[in-house]
């Protein structure tokens, strides 16, 4: 049963990668496997046996949530905006309470100070105004296979990695303001639909594309995590007052990142009755698996 459980929270981590602003380490703390992540990613070298043991069903649904969703994603942010972005914001919203709970085991080792609060506004302050620089209107583009195009995809995937690990940091916010986020979803999509069609120069030349960014992925996840084990064991509840901060902060990212903003007065009774209705509900979902 736990097996199935980590593949659905997988899932969810999957598609929180998809949305900009929406944070997968975020969603890792939400669904209460944040830390047996990072202890698995840590000491993976290490330990390695038990460490797939607690990954290799995280990654299934990781990879079953992302696939899935990158054909979703274009569709329900233009025709469902503030629904869908009410039931992450529910989802996410939902896991406070574990997270609070951490904290305050946290207050038995050490107690809050002025820096608690600092780091609380600082990276509340940082997760407000980081969406500000995302530029309106993204260039869209595709990617050739050049030596420079790889470098850039592999740093890319690099700086992304951190939505796997950081709560509140979304790497699908920082892609759109470098603006690779809609390349990289469009190779995505490319390459799967050309695995269906068995298009095998499609394959090459979406493999070629995403290899480097994988890899970039990865190391990114691996060198991150080591420093956010760092900071719980020297800096628990400094850490723990940013991480509450950045999710505090995480539904104006959400509503800046779609432009739900700009709509909230176009919104019918029935729209901000089911939004409301779906954001208590993933809400509930949450606390419920975070248990």
């Amino acid at each position: 049963m736990t097996f199935v459980m980590d593949i659905i929270k997988g899932v969810l981590i999957g598609i929180a990668n998809i949305i900009p602003g929406v944070s997968g380490g975020t969603m890792a703390v939400s669904l209460g496997i944040y830390d047996k992540l990072i202890a698995s990613i840590s000491n993976l070298l290490k330990d390695w046996k038990n460490s797939l043991k607690v990954l290799f069903p995280i990654a299934i649904g990781l990879c079953i949530g992302i696939i899935g969703f990158t054909y979703a994603i274009e569709y329900l942010l233009s025709h469902h905006t503030f629904v869908t972005c009410m039931a992450f914001v529910g989802l996410i919203l939902g896991g406070l309470p574990v997270l609070i709970d951490s904290l305050k085991k946290e207050l038995h080792r050490s107690s809050f100070g002025i820096s608690g609060v600092l780091a609380f506004l600082i990276l509340f302050s940082i997760a407000v105004f980081l969406p500000m620089l995302n530029s309106k209107e993204e260039i869209l583009q595709t990617f050739s296979i050049t030596p420079a195009t790889l470098i850039v995809l592999f740093l890319v995937g690099i700086i992304a990695s951190a939505t796997m690990v950081v709560p509140g940091v979304s790497g699908s916010m920082v892609m759109m303001i470098l603006g690779y986020y809609y390349g990289i979803i469009e190779t995505i999509k490319n390459f799967l639909d050309a695995v269906r069609a068995f298009d095998m120069a499609g394959i090459f030349h979406g493999a070629a594309l995403l290899f480097p960014f994988g890899i970039g992925v990865l190391l990114g996840i691996f060198l991150i995590a080591k420093l956010i084990t760092f900071l719980f064991n020297r800096y628990g509840v400094q850490t723990y007052c940013a991480i509450l901060g950045l999710i505090a902060a995480s539904p104006f990212a959400i509503f800046y990142n779609t432009g739900v903003i700009a709509k909230l007065s176009s919104l019918t009774v029935w729209q901000a009755v089911l939004g409301v209705v779906l954001a208590a509900a993933c809400g509930t979902v949450t606390a419920k698996l975070s248990k």
